[in-house]
């Protein structure tokens, strides 16, 4: 391992492993079990969109985004220690979003009552990529049945036929093409990195890597190496403020995707390290990551909200797995630190999703979607760690 002048390589992991087991504590013994008795439709596995800060659910419309992070979350329950019944709960709430969310052209409407009736049949591009990672966390789970295989190849065959741009890229929705955004294809990206894991079909890495070269030629600036969020239909940035605006999770959240799509291939390393540098230069406030920047590095949002801590975490603790260097791992050490602020809540198992400019955190409820973020986050974590336990056994 490479070490940051005057750090101890050794107390740096010991750090990073401290946290790890806070982070594990809570998501074990508190969030799964309180989001799988008070998040999750006993009647029909359907996830609700939040809860209360005293863990009472709040009955509100059903984004389809969430049902699937919920998916994504439960799914990577048995691998961080969790003993309930995870595997039933993803898979019987992914069968519920098939079931509501579903559109005859095959793509997946916005949002559902609690009744499960239609009150938004758009189909975006941003849904449409975490139905693919949903059911690649199932898949995943219970592949042998190849079920979720085959509707993931069916949504992908559709978004090539409805949504897919001449010019490289996806519109960002069937009805409302423009702007173009790098959101949802960064979700995309993570699906499709996701499958490429998991299936024989080609499409899947093929699409991997045309994701991750716009990425890289379009999305992120090669002078600055920021990441812009919004473009027209050449893939230009938007004009005006619109186009300025640079989110520091975004940032991180691509480094994480690009060093786990190439972190071999030295533009996708150097481009992803670059994110991070960026976000954690002009990004990170007071030890938290912030909400948003213009793209000249002045400071547009000053809030934090809960979720950019968690990609700060991701980028961070792969950038030290791949690297080695110390730096990487002091970082995130201070991302779980950051993260950890968020999860103190009276009531165990919920969090706090905005900390205010004046560094007073927001009252409300606890959003759904915030745990794909953390699981996610805990899980880069771990496996990190996990790589640097494997190589001290090698080594001894």
């Amino acid at each position: 391992m490479t070490s940051a002048a005057g750090t101890d390589p050794v107390a740096v992991i010991h750090a990073a492993q401290g946290m790890e087991r806070y982070l594990l504590d809570w998501l074990v013994n508190d969030a799964y079990p309180r989001w799988a008795a008070a998040g999750v439709e006993m009647g029909t596995g359907g996830f609700v969109e939040c809860l209360d800060q005293d863990g009472t659910a709040i009955t509100k419309p059903r984004r389809a985004r969430v049902q699937t992070r919920q998916v994504y979350a439960f799914a990577q329950a048995s691998e961080l220690g969790w003993q309930g019944p995870a595997v039933a709960i993803a898979t019987r709430g992914l069968r519920y979003f098939v079931d509501k969310y579903r559109r005859s052209d095959g793509l997946y409407r916005t949002l559902v009552a609690v009744d499960g009736t239609a009150l938004d049949d758009s189909a975006l591009l941003y849904d449409q990529a975490f139905a693919l990672l949903g059911m690649a966390a199932v898949h995943k789970l219970t592949r042998s049945s190849g079920e979720w295989e085959q509707q993931a190849d069916a949504l992908l065959y559709v978004l090539n036929r409805d949504l897919k741009r001449p010019n490289g890229g996806f519109d960002s929705a069937l009805d409302n093409r423009v702007p173009l955004l790098s959101n949802p294809h960064m979700h995309l990206f993570e699906a499709c990195l996701e499958w490429r894991d998991l299936s024989v079909n080609p499409q899947w890495r093929v699409l991997a890597d045309e994701l991750g070269a716009l990425a890289l030629a379009r999305f992120i600036d090669s002078a600055t190496g920021v990441l812009h969020e919004r473009f027209d239909e050449t893939w230009n940035p938007l004009t005006g403020i619109m186009g300025r605006i640079v989110e520091p999770g975004h940032q991180f959240e691509w480094a994480w995707l690009l060093l786990r799509w190439g972190a071999e291939v030295s533009e996708a390393r150097h481009a992803a390290l670059r994110l991070i540098e960026i976000g954690e230069r002009a990004g990170v406030c007071d030890g938290v990551a912030i909400d948003g920047l213009l793209d000249d590095f002045t400071i547009q949002i000053a809030s934090a909200r809960l979720w950019p801590q968690t990609e700060r975490l991701k980028a961070a603790a792969l950038a030290a797995a791949v690297t080695g260097h110390s730096q990487h791992w002091m970082r995130a050490t201070a991302a779980a630190k950051a993260l950890r602020q968020y999860l103190a809540t009276q009531t165990a198992g919920v969090w706090r999703d905005t900390l205010g400019a004046d560094g007073t955190f927001l009252s409300g409820p606890a959003p759904a979607g915030n745990l794909y973020h953390i699981v996610a986050a805990i899980l880069a974590l771990t496996r990190a760690l996990r790589q640097v336990r494997v190589a001290e056994s090698i080594a001894q």
